[in-house]
């Protein structure tokens, strides 16, 4: 089972919701929200409708493809914390009372979430700066000019010096139709460049972009502090027992197939649940693993085609009642360049509005190339968030 509250104020989302629930279009009004219960056995799922309707809310139900029941009760923030006590004063579920409760402050409170990271506090009520570093020879944007150590430096000290809160490095290329390289090789090109850069720059937040659990292992034992992880840990899942060796901070990122494979015809029933119910789940595995500072990222251009990505970004603010900070990737990538017919050096401009609109919504961690534009739009959003 899985809770979101969901804003249905844009009478375009809420006409998904009418197909769905067979819901009078009467129901929608300004500022209007759903709390959706997902995937309920169909005798709980009666007995939190009866309460529903019996306080005279709206109350819709489905049956799903699993023969359980969906339910979306319609209304307000509040209206939804007032659902959690009638179910407790009902003698409900009380399980399900605090789980519904627990969404409703994850959302409410979404501006409050803080993490210690390294010797940094990072207090999620403004945006942060990731500078993208790529170590490799063939990332769609800069694969090549960072590809020496030397100049992997260099160019992390420049970012660092622009404003940057975490320094991301990757060392394998995971560009659409990019091939995995050997565990070996990826160590090669990434730790000599975490070591020099904090021996530079000693308390850097550096994060290294990997799904190789060997990698993790020696980036977080020469002092990288974050994994980010594309997979989600289905490609190695032993990265969660390194991440939880060393108290790491990892970035949970949906992914639909391989770099390989992500962008051939990529198709969802409904791509925001999809998306928050998989982060969902692979949250709740990372609990149990007793990882805590989990920063959870929808991976735009990832299994996404251009009209997936444009409905991730309107719709971003779905993912907060997850409860953790929200990471966009947006720079430079390729359905910018389709609509604006741009090359990929000229889309710092579209990349920057876009990750305006995203921090509008939600966002929290921008990764980002232009390390100079992206903090001049997270000091100008800061203002309006």
């Amino acid at each position: 089972m899985n809770i979101q509250i969901i804003d249905l104020s844009d009478y375009k989302v809420f006409k998904i919701f009418i197909n769905n629930y067979k819901i009078f279009k009467e129901v929608h009004e300004v500022d209007l929200f759903g709390l959706e219960l997902r995937d309920i056995q169909p005798k709980l799922a009666n007995n939190v409708q009866r309460i529903i309707l019996r306080e005279k809310e709206n109350c819709f139900k489905r049956t799903n493809g699993n023969s359980n029941i969906d339910l979306l009760f319609t209304g307000n923030i509040s209206g939804f914390k007032e659902l959690f006590e009638n179910i407790l004063a009902s003698g409900g579920d009380e399980d399900l009372a605090y789980k519904i409760l627990n969404s409703i402050e994850n959302y409410s409170n979404y501006n409050d979430i803080s993490y210690k990271i390294g010797n940094k506090e990072f207090s999620f009520n403004h945006p942060y700066i990731m500078g993208i570093l790529n170590v490799t020879e063939d990332s769609f944007s800069d694969g090549g000019l960072y590809f020496r150590t030397e100049e992997a430096v260099n160019h992390a000290i420049v970012m660092i010096n622009d404003g940057a809160d975490i320094i991301d490095i990757g060392g394998e290329s995971t560009r659409p139709g990019a091939k995995s390289i050997h565990v070996e090789k990826e160590i090669k090109r990434v730790i000599p460049v975490v070591k020099e850069i904090l021996k530079q720059k000693p308390g850097t937040i550096i994060s290294v972009d990997t799904t190789k659990s060997e990698v993790a292992e020696e980036a977080l034992q020469n002092g990288a502090k974050i994994i980010n992880d594309i997979s989600g840990f289905s490609f190695d899942p032993k990265i969660l027992d390194v991440v939880k060796k060393y108290n790491a901070s990892y970035i949970l990122m949906h992914i639909k197939g391989t770099p390989e494979n992500m962008q051939k015809e990529p198709i969802y029933d409904d791509i925001i649940k999809d998306i928050y119910d998989y982060l969902a789940e692979k949250s709740k595995q990372l609990k149990k693993k007793d990882v805590t500072n989990i920063i959870i990222d929808p991976g735009i251009g990832f299994g996404k085609n251009m009209e997936h990505n444009f409905e991730l970004l309107k719709r971003l603010e779905n993912f907060k009642s997850l409860g953790f900070p929200i990471l966009i990737g947006l720079s430079r990538k390729s359905f910018m360049g389709k609509i604006l017919n741009l090359n990929t050096e000229l889309r710092d401009l579209p990349t920057s509005v876009l990750e305006a609109i995203a921090i509008n919504n939600g966002a929290r961690i921008i990764r980002t190339h232009n390390v100079k534009n992206g903090v001049q739009v997270c000091k100008l959003m800061s203002k309006l968030i």
